[in-house]
């Protein structure tokens, strides 16, 4: 059986948030290249490949707030659907100084391919899971302590959002930075949205509150980190949210 492009958990509880996490594996499908990218292994495990830690979050996240959680099931450099279908980084053929040696002659035909089979199915569930009226959309995200050649970053969480729509970031910002034991970054250690990514299409463009969450992937290495952060996000997210009335 070939697997899903993606995998739903808990689509009938009854909360209002949404947790998506766009780069939740490495999975690389057998029909792409013979389920190989011409990595090694130690590559594939890196951030290049998917955002580590972010499917656990996801998950324990999720259960916290009793919503509904959406994660991909394809690495982020088979197709990269936090991208628009335009967005020439969709299918990257470098990356953080490594040459993907299965997407570096990949045609428009793989492309196509890639889209139908895996990115298209994942937005179309997306917009299906966010289309109830109440609901928040909060995406999970983890980026490396330290890029190669960069020097080192300091945050703990960073939030990022859009100038279109700030409603729950900015006081999401301002309730995590009250926490005394925490770096967040305001739109760091990444700036805001792209057109045609994932917030894009299925928040800003139909006005619904919002908010993308990087965590450093060495603070939830273990599932029990996983759990904890989740149980430390869940009520600031609440409260926040009932703060802000939307």
């Amino acid at each position: 059986m070939t697997p899903s492009a993606h995998e739903i958990i808990g689509e009938n509880r009854p909360g209002r948030w949404l947790v998506t996490c766009d780069h939740a594996t490495n999975h690389v499908p057998e029909w792409v290249n013979g389920g190989d990218l011409g990595l090694p292994a130690a590559d594939m495990g890196r951030h290049i490949a998917f955002d580590p830690g972010a499917a656990g979050l996801t998950l324990a996240l999720a259960a916290e707030l009793n919503g509904p959680a959406l994660l991909t099931n394809f690495s982020r450099l088979v197709i990269d659907p936090n991208r628009g279908e335009d967005d020439p980084t969709l299918l990257m053929r470098l990356y953080d100084g490594t040459i993907i040696p299965a997407n570096r002659h990949a045609g428009q035909a793989e492309l196509d391919e890639r889209l139908e089979r895996l990115y298209r199915p994942y937005h179309e569930d997306y917009a299906r899971m966010a289309a109830r009226a109440d609901t928040v959309i909060c995406a999970i995200h983890t980026f490396t302590p330290q890029l190669r050649g960069r020097p080192p970053r300091p945050w703990h969480v960073g939030i990022l959002y859009s100038h279109r729509d700030s409603r729950l970031a900015r006081p999401l910002i301002d309730r995590l930075r009250a926490e005394e034991d925490l770096c967040i970054g305001d739109n760091e250690p990444y700036l805001g949205h792209l057109p045609g990514d994932s917030i894009d299409k299925h928040a800003l463009a139909h006005g619904r509150p919002n908010v993308l969450i990087e965590l450093r992937n060495d603070l939830i290495e273990t599932a029990q980190q996983q759990a904890d952060w989740a149980a430390r996000l869940a009520p600031l997210l609440n409260e926040t949210l009932k703060g802000t009335g939307l």
